[in-house]
Formats: C-alpha cells, sequence, structure tokens
C-alpha cells in the first residue's frame, strides 16, 4: 500500500466521525472534498468558493489528490463538529443558513461570513444587520418597461417598515412596505442576474411584486439579512411570549414550488391559458410572466378539514383545448380550480405541495388571511 493510499484510507475513517458526513458548509451529503487551511469536510460546490478566498482557501479531493501525513492529522484534529463550534459559535437566529439547494450567492456570502469575516466566532463585535436600520442603492426593476434603474431603499426596524424612492432626494417615498408583509428570496435565474432579490408584499390585499439586485454579492445579501433582522424584532414585540425558536420560520421562506401550468377560467368553458405559478405557502398565484409585478389570481390553500383538496385530473366533460393533459383540480370552500402540466412528473410534485399545504395546520393567521381571501373574492 503507498503512503497516499494509506493517508486516503484515514480520511475515509475520519470523514465517518459524527458531522463529517456533510458538508460543513451547505449539508450536503458524501462531502468529498476537504479544507487543508481549516479541517473541515465540504461539498465540490462549497470547496470551489473555499479555493477563491485567500489565506483558508487550500482545498483537496478526498479521493483524486496526494495528501501528506500532516494534513490527515490536521483533518482528523479538527473536523466538521469543532468547527462549526467555533465559527458558527452566534449566529444570530434571523441570520439565513443555506443549504445545498440554495443559489450559489448565499453560500457564497455565508462562507465568507464565517470563515473571512469571522462573524460568528465568540468574541465577535457588532454585525452590520444588527444596526436596526439601512440605507443605500439598489437596482429595481421598472414595473411596465422592465427597466432596471437605480432606487434608494430604507429599511427602518422603528417604524418596521421598507421605503424605495424613486430620487436618492426625493422627500416622499414610493413605496411604504410593511416588514411582516415582506417576503424576500434569492431568484437568479428568473431575473438573470446572480444577485437578484425577489420581495414580495401585500399592497391592499393584493401580492406585489418587486425584482432586485446589486452589484456586490455581500450587499444583497447583506440587505437579505437585514430584512430578516429587522422582522424578527418586529414579531418578538408582537409575539412577546415566543420563543426565537418559534419566531425563525415566520421571516422569509423560499416558494414552495414555481413553474409553468395551464389553467381555466372560473366557468370552465374558457380556454386554458399557459401561466406562470408561484406556490409561497398557502398562497398559489398566478402570473402572464415570471416578473410580473402583481398577480393575475390567487387561490388560498386552507386545512382539508375545511374544504380544500387537490386531486388528479379534471371533471368529466372538461374540454381542454392546451397541449398539456395531466390534469389537477384544487377544489376550496367556494369554487374549484382546473390546471393542467406539461408532464406527469410535473403534476406530481404540485400535487405532492398542494397537499402538503392541506394537510398542515392553520396558524391564527392563516385564518385571517383566509378570512380577507373570502371577503376579497
Amino acid at each position: 500500500m503507498t503512503t497516499n493510499e494509506r493517508a486516503v484510507r484515514a480520511l475515509r475513517d475520519v470523514l465517518k466521525r459524527a458531522g463529517n458526513t456533510a458538508c460543513a458548509d451547505c449539508g450536503a451529503p458524501d462531502p468529498e472534498w476537504g479544507s487543508c487551511s481549516l479541517g473541515v469536510f465540504i461539498c465540490l460546490i462549497c470547496s470551489g468558493i473555499h479555493r477563491n478566498i485567500p489565506d483558508i482557501g487550500k482545498v483537496k479531493s478526498l479521493r483524486l489528490s496526494c495528501w501528506e501525513d500532516s494534513e490527515v492529522e490536521f483533518m482528523a484534529e479538527n473536523g466538521n463538529e469543532a468547527a462549526k463550534i467555533k465559527y458558527e459559535a452566534r449566529v444570530p437566529a434571523y441570520y439565513y443558513k443555506p443549504t445545498h439547494k440554495d443559489c450559489q450567492v448565499l453560500k457564497e456570502q455565508w462562507i465568507k461570513a464565517k470563515y473571512e469575516r469571522m462573524e460568528f466566532t465568540q468574541d465577535r463585535k457588532s454585525l452590520v444587520y444588527d444596526e436596526g436600520s439601512r440605507d443605500g442603492m439598489l437596482m429595481k426593476r421598472g414595473r411596465d418597461n422592465g427597466q432596471f434603474l437605480s432606487r434608494r431603499f430604507v429599511l427602518s426596524e422603528r417604524e418596521g417598515t421598507l421605503k424605495y424612492f424613486t430620487k436618492s432626494d426625493a422627500k416622499e417615498p414610493k413605496a411604504v412596505i410593511k416588514v411582516d408583509t415582506i417576503n424576500a428570496s434569492f431568484q437568479p435565474e428568473k431575473i438573470g442576474n446572480p444577485n437578484g432579490l425577489q420581495i414580495t408584499y401585500l399592497k391592499d390585499y393584493s401580492t406585489r411584486n418587486i425584482f432586485l439586485y446589486h452589484e456586490s454579492s455581500k450587499e444583497i445579501v447583506d440587505w437579505f439579512n437585514s430584512i430578516r433582522a429587522v422582522q424578527l424584532h418586529y414579531l418578538k414585540v408582537a409575539f412577546p411570549g415566543a420563543s426565537e425558536f418559534e419566531l425563525t420560520p415566520k421571516l422569509t421562506r423560499n416558494f414552495l414550488k414555481e413553474g409553468y401550468m395551464e389553467k381555466t377560467g372560473p366557468r370552465q368553458t374558457e380556454g386554458f391559458k399557459k401561466r406562470w405559478f408561484t406556490l409561497d405557502h398557502r398562497r398559489l398565484m398566478y402570473f402572464k410572466d415570471p416578473l410580473d409585478a402583481f398577480a393575475k389570481g390567487e387561490v388560498f390553500l386552507g386545512h382539508r378539514d375545511l374544504g380544500y383538496s387537490a386531486h388528479a385530473g379534471l371533471p368529466s366533460g372538461t374540454h381542454s383545448n392546451g397541449a398539456w393533459r395531466h390534469g389537477i383540480t384544487i377544489v376550496t370552500p367556494e369554487r374549484s380550480f382546473l390546471f393542467t402540466c406539461e408532464s406527469e412528473a410535473e403534476q406530481q410534485d404540485w400535487l405532492k405541495h398542494f397537499n402538503d399545504v392541506t394537510s398542515a395546520q392553520m396558524s391564527p393567521q392563516e385564518y385571517s388571511v383566509e378570512a380577507l381571501f373570502k371577503h376579497k373574492h
């Protein structure tokens, strides 16, 4: 057995230890890379981010690289659990820790915040996200012309708002958004920018989308986590008895699913038209175009005991004029909604999400939203 074969076998033993079986940064299973600088086991994608950070960027493949005995010993002495204790000692509850399913910009800034800026160590100083306010310029997509223009945004913990202004010196904001109605999610493919952020909020009981980016990946992720910090502060005031653990899931969240389906109108005799759908927990919204500012319509998905359900297929006699044949019927107490999907796989994936939502217990706030939907529709 060669020296390197012995080293690789020793590394495999270290890899089996608790904490080392998933990527130290994004949680992806079965990491195939190691950081010789930090002593952590990481996935291929995170290893590429590490490689671009000076001073901590020495990474090696567990299978393909030659390992020195001293490097193997270093990995054995450290590992993912020890690194977590050191580098994640004080991660704020609101800070979004990306998973392997999240986009590159979130992973990149999480890794840099941990190891390069050392923001979460035991002796860390105050964080930029904790300042309670933020004021700066972001590129915002125009609602009608689709052009991105620089706009001033102001986040205020004291007021519980996010405002934006069409001019940096404007006295009156173009919009005042209450932080408790905001959702924010990174949408690089949809927006066409690696730092693309979608802000969704309620305006007159309708959902409004704005699409943003900043050339600096740190800047846009700082905005994202600052919004989450202000939201958590707001929720702590609103629900003084609740723990941070209970409140954190109420902060910004990723959409459960997005994609195209065809739908017909309320009389179910109109032609099926292709629409872009976004499932944001209990709100199923549909748009003519993925970058539309307002949804053309929304469906509230309540609990199945209240008369909400989803199943495969369309009612007999339904004439589907479209090319898509894989039907879904959503039943609500007021009416049924008919959709078709391009493939059976898409149909089954949408149904899984719809049934997961209608099986989940509703919170008091969701009963209020349901009542608003019934009043509005």
